[in-house]
């Protein structure tokens, strides 16, 4: 069984937010209003965050891309009341929106801030998906249509995309990555088997001084950093 992880070259990212666009696209996030964007109702499962270094004139600031960080030991698990939030044998922590039940504990067990809670209700003409596979969609809508209103939502690594490729026999982490990595301009996200010696992320690890957020928290993330 493959352990998926994700590296992120903080020495390529421009910040431009690609990614954060294209795990909309992917997942039918929705953009939301400027009024919600006001309000920070507006969900995001994968966002791009500014740390600052240092004070005026060597202000240095810092774009750091945030995904779901899919921690070994992930206490949005342990806290759900209603197993919505679980982890698959190969690491991906899934989000079952037909078990969420609203109540925001993942949210607030979470030390990273990478789940975000949707306010509206299914809407009619959400895009049929018959690509998807049975584990990721049921009747192949995504969103799921009989969800109750108001949901946590979170990355996933596009592991429907996983699925298929893994089906269809194809190289995850080369012939199929999440939409975020595969949106990069400047190849900053990487994918793949982290306990494969061979696959592109074990080799950047391998090869560069490497850091993850918070490690100090023991949650055991599986993204990781190269820093500047």
């Amino acid at each position: 069984m493959a352990k998926w992880g994700m590296v992120i070259d903080l020495d390529k990212c421009t910040g431009c937010q690609s990614c954060s666009i294209a795990c909309k696209a992917e997942n039918n996030v929705p953009h939301g209003s400027p009024e919600e964007h006001i309000k920070r109702m507006t969900p995001f499962w994968h966002k791009v965050i500014a740390v600052s270094h240092g004070e005026y004139p060597t202000l240095r600031i810092d774009l750091i891309p945030m995904p779901c960080m899919h921690c070994d030991d992930a206490p949005c698990v342990t806290v759900c009341p209603a197993k919505a939030t679980y982890r698959r044998e190969d690491g991906i922590v899934i989000q079952d929106f037909r078990r969420c039940i609203g109540c925001k504990y993942c949210i607030v067990a979470c030390p990273y801030g990478v789940r975000s809670f949707n306010y509206k209700e299914p809407e009619e003409e959400e895009y049929h998906r018959p690509d998807l596979p049975p584990s990721r969609a049921d009747r192949g809508v995504w969103p799921f249509p009989n969800r109750v209103h108001g949901v946590v939502e979170k990355c996933t690594f596009c592991f429907h995309r996983i699925d298929q490729a893994v089906r269809d026999g194809k190289k995850v982490g080369i012939d199929v990555v999440p939409a975020c990595a595969e949106a990069c301009p400047a190849h900053a996200i990487s994918f793949g088997d982290l306990d494969d010696p061979n696959s592109n992320v074990s080799q950047l690890l391998a090869s560069r001084q490497w850091m993850r957020l918070r490690e100090e928290m023991g949650t055991s993330p599986k993204v990781f950093y190269l820093p500047k």
